[in-house]
Order: C-alpha cells, then sequence, then structure tokens
C-alpha cells in the first residue's frame, strides 16, 4: 500500500506531533492585561513638557484588542483561515519561516509555486492553498530589504505587505488572519521602526473591518520589542492610552496606518519670505523613528519659480538642492555675493561626499578585517531593548584596554556593530563602573570616532546612560558635550546606580558583568530605587 504524503489526513494520522491550535484557544490582547508582568505604565500627565499628541490617535476599543492576538508560536500549527509567508520575488527564499511553511504544506505547494505563481514582485500578495497545512490558505508577500539611501520606499513598502495580506484577507471573506513579521532578520529592517508599520498597520485594519481577527505570530527574540510596544497601539486602560501621548511617534501614519512624509513634500508659496521662517522654525525632533536625514527636508518656490522647474532642482536631497535651498535664502537676504554662496555649498557638498566616502572605506574593512582581538574583550555589546522597544548598547569602561590596544581596530568593531543598530533609534548604556586611568582613551581619538561617523549616529541616539560617574567622568562630559558635541549634550543621562536604569530597561533586558553589580550593591546597598519610567525615556 502506497501512502500519499500530500494527503491531509494521511499526513495528520501518521505525524502524531502534528498539533492543531484553534484561534479560539488563544489569550486575545485585551485579556493579556491579566498576565501583563512589565512595570505599570508611568502617567505622564505631571511632567514637564507637552504631549506629542493633544488626543488619543489609538482610543481604547475592547472590540479592537479582542481581535487582536500577540502569539509567541508556530504559525505552522494554526488553524485558522490563512497563514502568511514572506519570501523573495522568486518566491523561493531560504529562511526559517518558509522553509516550515513548504515542509508543513508537502510538495504541492511547491509545485503550485514553482508552475503557477511563479513570482511575487516586492509589497504584493500571492494566494496558494494551505494543502497539509491547518490553515485554508497561504498569503505570499515579499518584504523590502532596508538600505538608508531609500528608507521612504522601504518603509512605504513594508506598510505595503501588511496592507495588502490583510485586504486580500478581507477580499477572500476570511476571517482569522495569522501574520508573521514580514521584515525578516535578512531584510536588515530596523526592529523598532518595522514594530511601529505593523502595529499601527493593524490597527487601522480592525478598526475599519470589524468581524476579522488578526493574529500576529512572532518568535521568542521578536516578541519583547511588540509587547513593549503594543499598547501604544492597543491601549488596554485609561493610563496606556495617555501614556501612548508621549509615547506614540509624530509620525502615527494616514488613514490605513500608511507612513506620512510631509517634510518631503514641495510646497507652493506665495510669499517667499515665508520660507526661511519656515527653514529656521522646522521641527527637527528626534523623537520619532520616521525622521529623515536629507540635509534639506523640504525645497519651496515662489510662484516665480515654477516656470523653471524641473527634476534636478527637487530630487529630495544631493548637492543641487543644498546649492537651490543656499541661494534662494541669500537672494532673500541679500547680505552676500551670489557666487561666494555657491563657491560656499559646492565646499561643503565635496566635504560631505569625502565624509561619506570615508565612512563607507572604514565599514568595508570593517565587514572584511579580523576583528576578534577586539570582539574578544567583550567591552561592547548589544543587550535587548529599552521600554520603548529601542535597542540597547553596552560599553564596560573597566574592560576597555585604551593603552593597550589598537584602537584603529577599535573605530573598525564599534562601526562593525552599530551601523546596522543605528538605522533606527537606539540608547547606550556606558558603565564607568571601577574604570582606571588605563581604560581613558585620549580625546583626540574621541573626537576623531565623533567626527568620522556618520549623522545618523548622533540623529538616532535617544539616550546616552552614565552609570557610575565619577567628578572626572562628570567634567570630561560636560567638556566633551559642550565644545565638541552639542548635538548629544541634552541625550547625556548620569545616573548613581544601576537601578536607576530600570526607569527606562527592564531588568530582563539588560545584561551586564557581575562585578558591576556587586559594586553596585556595596555602594548603594539592596533595592535602593525604585523604577518608575520617566518621560526622558522618549
Amino acid at each position: 500500500m502506497r501512502l500519499d504524503t500530500n494527503s491531509n489526513e494521511d499526513f495528520k494520522t501518521l505525524n502524531p506531533t502534528f498539533c492543531r491550535i484553534k484561534p479560539e484557544t488563544l489569550s486575545t490582547w485585551g485579556e493579556s492585561a491579566r498576565n501583563d508582568t512589565r512595570l505599570p505604565n508611568t502617567d505622564y500627565t505631571a511632567t514637564i513638557g507637552g504631549p506629542r499628541h493633544n488626543c488619543s490617535p489609538f482610543p481604547i476599543s475592547t472590540h479592537v484588542n479582542n481581535r487582536f492576538i500577540l502569539w509567541d508560536g508556530d504559525i505552522t500549527l494554526l488553524e485558522a483561515d490563512t497563514i502568511t509567508n514572506t519570501t523573495n520575488e522568486t518566491l523561493s527564499e531560504s529562511n526559517t519561516l518558509s522553509e516550515s511553511i513548504l515542509n508543513v504544506a508537502g510538495n504541492e505547494l511547491r509545485d503550485e509555486l514553482s508552475n503557477n505563481v511563479r513570482e511575487c514582485r516586492t509589497g504584493e500578495v500571492r494566494v496558494t492553498k494551505g494543502y497539509n497545512l491547518p490553515a485554508k490558505y497561504i498569503l505570499h508577500t515579499v518584504g523590502p530589504t532596508f538600505k538608508e539611501k531609500f528608507k521612504t520606499a522601504a518603509e512605504n513598502t513594508l506598510h505595503c505587505c501588511y496592507r495588502n495580506v490583510l485586504c486580500k484577507a478581507k477580499e477572500l471573506n476570511l476571517k482569522t488572519i495569522a501574520v508573521c513579521n514580514v521584515s525578516t532578520n535578512q531584510k536588515s529592517f530596523p526592529a523598532d521602526l518595522a514594530a511601529h508599520i505593523a502595529l499601527r498597520t493593524i490597527r487601522r485594519f480592525l478598526d475599519k473591518y470589524t468581524t476579522q481577527i488578526v493574529i500576529f505570530c512572532l518568535n521568542s527574540h521578536e516578541h519583547g520589542i511588540y509587547e513593549v510596544l503594543a499598547p501604544l497601539y492597543f491601549p488596554r486602560n485609561r493610563l496606556e492610552e495617555r501614556s501612548a501621548l508621549w509615547q506614540l511617534p509624530k509620525d502615527i501614519g494616514g488613514e490605513y496606518g500608511e507612513p506620512l512624509h510631509p517634510d518631503r513634500q514641495i510646497r507652493i508659496i506665495r510669499n517667499p519670505q515665508h520660507s526661511v521662517l519656515m527653514r529656521q522654525g522646522d521641527d527637527d525632533s528626534d523623537n520619532s523613528p520616521h525622521d529623515f536625514e536629507s540635509c534639506v527636508s523640504d525645497l519651496e518656490y515662489g510662484l516665480s519659480d515654477l516656470n523653471n522647474l524641473n527634476y534636478s532642482s527637487y530630487s529630495g536631497g544631493g548637492m543641487h538642492s543644498h546649492i537651490q535651498a543656499d541661494l534662494d535664502r541669500q537672494h532673500l537676504l541679500g547680505d552676500t555675493s551670489r557666487n561666494s554662496v555657491y563657491e560656499k555649498v559646492v565646499a561643503d557638498g565635496i566635504e560631505d561626499l569625502e565624509h561619506q566616502e570615508r565612512y563607507e572605506r572604514l565599514l568595508y574593512r570593517a565587514q572584511v578585517e579580523d576583528l576578534n582581538e577586539v570582539s574578544g574583550i567583550g567591552c561592547l555589546y548589544q543587550s535587548g531593548v529599552d521600554r520603548l522597544g529601542r535597542p540597547v548598547v553596552v560599553f564596560c569602561g573597566k574592560w576597555f584596554p585604551a593603552n593597550n590596544i589598537n584602537l584603529e581596530k577599535a573605530l573598525l568593531y564599534l562601526i562593525k556593530l552599530l551601523d546596522p543598530i543605528v538605522k533606527g533609534d537606539y540608547v547606550i548604556a556606558y558603565f564607568h563602573t571601577l574604570t582606571s586611568a588605563n581604560n581613558y582613551p585620549s580625546l583626540h581619538w574621541l573626537r576623531e570616532v565623533y567626527s568620522v561617523l556618520p549623522y545618523k549616529y548622533k540623529k538616532n541616539l535617544k539616550a546616552f546612560y552614565i552609570v557610575h560617574p565619577t567628578f572626572w567622568t562628570k567634567m570630561m562630559t560636560w567638556w566633551f558635550t559642550t565644545f565638541m558635541a552639542p548635538a548629544i549634550k541634552a541625550k547625556v543621562h548620569s545616573l548613581p546606580g544601576v537601578e536607576h536604569l530600570y526607569s527606562a530597561i527592564t531588568k530582563d533586558q539588560l545584561e551586564i558583568p557581575a562585578y558591576i553589580t556587586e559594586y553596585d550593591m556595596a555602594t548603594n546597598g539592596l533595592h535602593y530605587f525604585t523604577p518608575v519610567p520617566q518621560a526622558t525615556c522618549s
């Protein structure tokens, strides 16, 4: 007797480990509040500085929360109407999720993908049967590869992936939709930015369609950041709703959760002097994970300029944009000759290009050279995420042998570790515990490091915590941030003990050497601080 390995019934009979999971057995987001072990949200209403939003963009909705499930489990076991598969344009990507879905579904799925479907463009969706899976259908989508140069396009495309999956399921009249994390690791998409896009797109969908149930399926290492950010978009009580007014990014998306980039739009105005005033008053807040790094956020033209517009004059950055913007301003102010402004802008543009080329050369070296002598020290590493889901980079001063290390290789290792992290928001925790003169690099080297790192390093750094600072540390920090690095001055916070960090970073997310905690207990005692999240975390 020959068994058909593609038969649902034969496969499930022969494989006793195959276990269906019914969506109704999973705890919804609304029910999860009872099991939430995280510290309660802070009530920010008494803090200095107003919220980013005057009213809740995502108000409490019990009906929505009871149709949203955040689940850490195997998507191939769900008895949902449809599950999601993230793949490449030829539907052959070899990632863990795709391989698991293909293996369980069987050869019939492989045949349909290769013979009938064949391809799927980035951001689009293709539908197949579930075959041996408990799910009836599979929605295949292709997520974007993230590159800083094309950040806007990547954000829009990732939104399209989630939006198209959800709308296709609605079109097919499917009720339970299991969605995977489309921004997989190999796509290099910043985790916090991707989480904001996914959560707000799902929230907007559930607001509009009141019968669908969305199950967001995550791996265990992905679950933490979504659990931290989900209350911003799916608040379960009034405190979470109020806290979200401070913690939500300024860009909360459009009607369907799509990214909005008003600073990239060309605005036509009647009064050209308004252009100067607008540039002087532009909000360059670094609180939003969707800020841009182009040096010219927008170009504005008076009516007299319209006949001479061409693509190169508003292509979103680049040297010509610099020239045109500065020439316009010089023309309005009338205090410098046009030629001198032009020459200055050209010189600045060349300097920027040389700076970028230098960094790219260092980045290439960091990726190909052997840096084990630095990485093996263990003084610099990533450790979990903070309460807003931003990666935390830890630096242990005592373990940095400044006088016995190749500082050039130390810089290369710093770039290798941080380059993929700084594409989105991040924080640094520097432990000055038990450091000595042998651990202090020269100010010349620190200035060199600061100058060689691109703007994204400074802009996306949201907080720099110095734990166990000494008087010397405080003085040098003040001097460095005042005269050499004023862009990060407001982001530096000196903390007398480790437990003060728990306002911003939960204890389970912070991995630090034992000598630091031992010193902390000996110096400050046990449980000397009750952590309450502060507004400075945002």
